[in-house]
């Protein structure tokens, strides 16, 4: 595993960070899970992302990893970092999304609670609330860390002016803005439109998440749609529709590529992303030990010669 130092901080982060978005949850194997945990772990991932409402049901991906942190990786507390959001719809009410002061405090306790833990390393406002003043959420955020009850702080999705906005309340409140978590991917590469250059900046490091578009940058869906993949099953976020046929076109022509350089399409998309100095991790999915082990294989070769990147280019404009 190689690191990556994060913005302008003193935490470093593994340039590949296991995400528990799917497969985590209450429905899927307990077993499974955690044997991709601990493959993530012998491989050099100490990095494992959260939010309060990942499963499904919500919530149930974070009493599933506080379990499997418990049974298996406790004495290791020390080198992971540990991270949980909040701001979509977790609980019914007037307060159980978005961004209100009220709203973030609690649903980080309740987080602490399912997994088990006095603190996690980052905390995330997982999306911009359009009704609550920045202020408000961002002091919230500082009163979280003054607690200590999170370490570091971060965003989500936020857009450059966003970013740079939450970033100067928080440092005028004498708490850095540590990380972005925007998604990227060759498929959807609005990230390069400003907000790099605000990260840039304002010295903050970047986690980019769904680097292999829910699977649509792997071999998975080249040959059809698969029983077992994320657009077939009804609770995914990927859906049917969204494996268009151009698409498609373009990762077969992307593999061919990616053969060339001696690498499977995930891994060159991965080292793609991280092509840029400002992205500090890129975040993965994973369904089966075998898909983390090929993803940190594209740390063998993250370097592109100048006709590759153009040869990109060309794919993805076609």
């Amino acid at each position: 595993m190689q690191y990556r130092r994060c913005g302008w901080s003193g935490l470093k982060l593994p340039m590949i960070s296991l995400g528990l978005w799917h497969n985590f949850g209450e429905i899927d194997s307990r077993e499974h899970a955690r044997a991709m945990i601990l493959r993530a772990f012998d491989l050099g991932i100490t990095h494992f992302d959260l939010a309060n409402n990942y499963g499904p049901p919500p919530g149930s991906a974070e009493e599933r990893f506080g379990r499997i942190l418990r049974r298996d990786l406790v004495a290791y507390r020390d080198e992971l970092i540990i991270s949980t959001k909040a701001g979509y719809l977790m609980w019914p009410g007037p307060y159980g999304e978005w961004g209100s002061r009220k709203y973030l405090i609690a649903s980080l306790d309740q987080s602490l609670r399912r997994m088990g833990l006095d603190y996690v390393d980052i905390f995330y406002h997982h999306r911009p609330d359009p009704d609550t003043p920045l202020e408000e959420t961002m002091g919230a955020l500082d009163s979280i860390v003054r607690s200590g009850k999170a370490l570091y702080v971060g965003i989500s999705s936020y857009s450059p002016d966003q970013t740079r906005q939450a970033a100067h309340l928080l440092k005028t409140m004498g708490t850095p803005c540590l990380i972005h978590q925007p998604r990227y991917s060759m498929f959807d590469r609005w990230i390069e439109d400003g907000l790099l250059s605000v990260l840039r900046d304002e010295r903050m490091g970047c986690i980019v998440f769904s680097p292999l578009a829910q699977g649509l940058l792997t071999d998975k869906y080249l040959a059809g749609i698969p029983a077992d993949s994320r657009a077939a099953k009804p609770h995914g976020f990927l859906k049917r529709e969204q494996v268009t046929q151009d698409k498609l076109v373009k990762a077969r022509r992307l593999q061919e590529l990616a053969k060339a350089r001696g690498q499977t399409i995930a891994q060159m998309a991965l080292a793609w992303v991280l092509r840029h100095d400002e992205v500090t991790s890129a975040l993965i999915g994973a369904s089966r030990p075998a898909q983390i082990d090929d993803a940190v294989g594209a740390l063998k070769r993250l370097t592109f010669l100048d006709v590759e990147l153009q040869t990109i280019e060309q794919i993805l404009v076609d």
